[in-house]
């Protein structure tokens, strides 16, 4: 999976751009604040969600424009080319403008979870690096994302869950105890969380086994390998029973946990909660615990191993990834070691950095884009890619 054609209008900083593409990993280089990392933030959302920074989308529009902006693409599938756009219209009242439009070979979708299952992507970004000292709430976004590689009807279920649970709580507050008013909520609850809980655990099993299979391939590689633990309520009992089993569970640990939860004001049981548990498989020590470093090269393993995954489940078609500022806190080997694993997967990475020195290895074997100050792009460096940037 590729993307051979990108054109921004009005996104962030860049009045219009457009890149023609090979299927070989992109590098767009420049000072901060050219607008390197708004291009990845465009390419996101080609994909199901709110993008790498879930920013409003309001905000995604050029303060010089109108107050729209469009991404469109052409992306190479297994499947043959997809061309899939999406934006916002400038003319969309400010009441509708929390949604945005998607468009998939020019046919209007309902909405972004179109896109889940038709583009396979993952992303890496500095404000990450926190990820295993930060509270469970990222670590669970991080890894519904990378679910979403899998079930393409994730997000939907996790979107009904959410919303299901909000009106319980809701009831809770306002002091509700008629039974049949929670009854239909917390249906939906068991029959959402659980499915969520089940996709999770999918996932992370098949990362498991991806982990291990990369240590026996190369015991000395460059990213030290994770162990990965589900902790939860509900991934403990479908660890021990059936899923039909664990909904009557669920169901009846709600309907009983009213008045607790009452008192504490939310929900306290349920995939809301779970939390991914990693640790530094080498030194035998949770993440948290690990140097800065080794934490970065961890979550960089992680997400090369869900992208062999992907890759494996694909039969080769592996994920798009945006990998910003990756090699700007990486020592010579391990930079090398990502590069190479980049080009065995065959992976188009988006990857971005100040200068293009910590990526002379790949001048062969990539695209480089270079970004000057101004957010121009310089295409008469770039004799192989075709780039046009214009402005107002």
């Amino acid at each position: 999976m590729w993307i051979s054609r990108l054109v921004l209008t009005d996104f962030r900083n860049h009045s219009r751009l457009a890149l023609a593409l090979d299927r070989r990993p992109v590098v767009l280089a420049g000072p901060n604040g050219a607008g390197k990392t708004n291009v990845l933030e465009a390419v996101s959302l080609l994909a199901a969600g709110q993008g790498l920074r879930r920013a409003p989308y309001v905000d995604l529009a050029r303060q010089q424009g109108a107050g729209g902006w469009a991404v469109s693409a052409r992306i190479e599938t297994q499947a043959g080319p997809v061309d899939v756009g999406t934006g916002l219209d400038a003319s969309t009242p400010d009441s509708s403008r929390s949604g945005r439009l998607v468009r998939i070979n020019g046919e209007p979708q309902s909405g972004s979870g179109a896109l889940a299952g038709l583009v396979d992507m993952a992303w890496l970004l500095p404000s990450m690096d926190g990820l295993f000292t930060g509270p469970a709430g990222d670590r669970r976004r991080f890894l519904d994302r990378l679910v979403l590689g899998f079930d393409a009807g994730h997000a939907t279920r996790s979107g009904q869950f959410e919303r299901a649970m909000r009106q319980r709580n809701r009831l809770l507050e306002d002091g509700v105890r008629d039974p049949s008013r929670f009854a239909g909520l917390e249906r939906i609850m068991a029959e959402t969380g659980v499915a969520i809980a089940a996709a999770r655990g999918e996932t992370v099993g098949g990362i498991i086994r991806i982990i291990e299979a990369r240590r026996a391939r190369d015991p000395d590689a460059a990213f030290p390998w994770a162990s990965l633990m589900l902790e939860g309520g509900l991934e403990a009992a479908l660890g021990a029973h059936a899923a039909i089993e664990v909904e009557d569970w669920y169901l009846a640990a709600l309907a009983n946990g009213r008045e607790r939860d009452r008192a504490a004001g939310r929900t306290l049981e349920g995939p809301h909660r779970s939390d991914l548990v990693v640790g530094h498989g080498p030194k035998s020590m949770p993440a948290e615990a690990s140097s800065t470093g080794e934490q970065k090269a961890l979550l960089i393993g992680l997400v090369l191993a869900h992208a062999e995954l992907i890759a494996e489940r694909r039969t080769g078609g592996a994920p798009i990834l945006l990998l910003d500022e990756i090699a700007a806190h990486l020592d010579a080997r391990r930079r090398a070691g990502l590069f190479a694993e980049l080009l065995r997967l065959g992976s188009q990475a988006w990857l971005t950095g100040t200068d293009r020195q910590p990526f002379e290895a790949l001048l062969s074997d990539a695209q480089f884009v270079p970004i000057s100050d101004d957010g121009l792009l310089s295409p008469a460096a770039l004799p192989q890619l075709s780039a046009i940037r214009t402005t107002d």
